[in-house]
């Protein structure tokens, strides 16, 4: 394995680092109540603007709610949501979507086979690596290291999180909890809009 994919599976794992603390899938359903009007009761999303949390490693949804929680990842949507939410409760519900099966989309066929190039071999010129080196080939992550799950999320959601890690890298306002050696940032900012939009499409069809 080459010395900056070293570099970048290691920062993730600090990225993905949350309060660890056992949650209970069953005291969870309880806890997202208020979750289930944009995430779906099962955490499968009916709209493509907003993600779907089923089937995804407790590790990252923990820190993702952790992150939106303390401000370091910013969503207006979410203001205010997890603001009453104690360490237990943002490990049950984590428990609770991570016991979920996540739904699988379709690819744009016209998309797919530059999608998959870059998802399964990255783009050499550029330096940017393959997705699956971190969240595997199937699209189902790395739980245990919190690497997150990609396969069936929202083609439409992939866009607007790389483009937001591009802004961030452009020094614009956008999301910037992807680490100190800002892994995710670096990626996107090298991406085009068609490669962004292509493995996005790619992604959406994995199956897990």
């Amino acid at each position: 394995m080459n010395k900056p994919l070293l570099v970048m599976i290691a920062s993730l794992m600090f990225a993905g680092s949350a309060v660890a603390l056992e949650g209970d899938a069953a005291a969870g359903k309880s806890k997202t109540a208020a979750c289930a009007a944009c995430h779906g009761a099962d955490g499968n999303s009916s709209a493509p603007t907003f993600p779907s949390l089923a089937g995804q490693g407790e590790r990252y949804l923990a820190k993702q709610i952790h992150d939106i929680k303390s401000g370091a990842r910013p969503v207006p949507m979410m203001a205010g949501q997890t603001d009453h939410l104690s360490d237990q409760d943002i490990a049950d519900i984590a428990a609770f979507y991570a016991s979920k099966t996540a739904n699988t989309g379709q690819a744009d066929p016209a998309l797919v086979e530059k999608g998959a190039a870059i998802y399964r071999g990255g783009i050499a010129d550029r330096n940017i690596p393959a997705c699956a080196a971190c969240h595997s080939p199937t699209g189902h992550g790395m739980a245990a290291a919190g690497f997150p799950a990609l396969a069936g999320q929202h083609a439409d959601y992939t866009i607007a999180q790389l483009n937001a890690f591009r802004a961030a890298a452009d020094g614009r306002e956008g999301r910037a909890n992807d680490g100190e050696a800002q892994t995710m940032r670096s990626i996107a900012f090298k991406m085009s809009d068609s490669e962004i939009e292509a493995v996005a499409s790619f992604i959406q069809g994995l199956h897990k």
